[in-house]
């Protein structure tokens, strides 16, 4: 399982760049936090034909059928539920900084059952690059292991629940990016490429298939995204 990371930062199919947290880290705490860099690493210019169109993050799960809300590029109706939109977070930053409270199904102490365990990231994204309308998913692996304690300000998951989508739903398209948008040298689907780090400096690369499926946003792509992004607030 492996993905491209350079220098830490992990590179999605798309324009988006991670930089935490890193695969499989077990986390818990107050909050999920998350660091976007949205300017490709300094690559990314006010171009028409290159530009974000959106950037939505979820919290799923394969084996429990989870789907959360954590940004859906909308204004929560309040401030403990989900994220406003990511790429209106802090204005004068490129990096986007994501602090999403935990629901309160989530408390517990490390080791605890279900819900806590295995899940993704995942961060769709909708985005022009070249003069092309691409939307792409990218599945980061976690693990919400450690402790999480009680607190007035966690919702109950049910109002961040969202319709499982199965990967099935999202097959509009089997057409992919030419290539990771800011690796050079990369090949199709994503993946890219790096030098090897060496001992006190250097890149460090992994590149891989893992997480990174592509579709061209035509019309049924636009509308699996809009399932996907659903919230049902109670």
């Amino acid at each position: 399982m492996n993905f491209t990371i350079i220098n830490g930062q992990i590179y999605t199919p798309g324009l988006a760049i991670i930089d935490a947290p890193q695969p499989y880290t077990p986390l818990g705490g107050d909050t999920l936090q998350v660091a976007i860099d949205t300017s490709g690493d300094g690559q990314l210019t006010s171009s028409s034909s290159t530009a974000f169109h959106t950037l939505n993050l979820f919290l799923t799960s394969t084996t429990t059928h989870k789907n959360l809300t954590i940004s859906n590029g909308t204004t929560p109706s309040a401030n403990n539920t989900y994220v406003g939109p990511v790429l209106d977070l802090e204005p004068s930053s490129t990096v986007k900084h994501v602090n999403w409270i935990w629901p309160a199904c989530f408390v517990g102490s490390g080791g605890d059952k279900s819900p806590r365990g295995d899940y993704n990231i995942s961060v769709h994204q909708g985005f022009r690059w070249e003069g092309t309308d691409y939307y792409t998913v990218f599945e980061l692996p976690i693990s919400v292991t450690n402790a999480i304690g009680e607190s007035e300000e966690r919702v109950d998951c049910a109002v961040l629940e969202n319709e499982w989508v199965g990967w099935e739903a999202l097959k509009e398209s089997n057409e992919t990016l030419p290539g990771q948008p800011w690796v050079s040298g990369s090949q199709g689907g994503g993946s890219g490429s790096g030098s090897e780090g060496e001992s006190g400096g250097g890149d460090e690369s992994t590149s891989g298939s893992l997480g990174r499926r592509g579709y061209k946003a035509g019309v049924m792509g636009w509308v699996v995204l809009g399932l996907v992004m659903g919230v049902v607030m109670c």
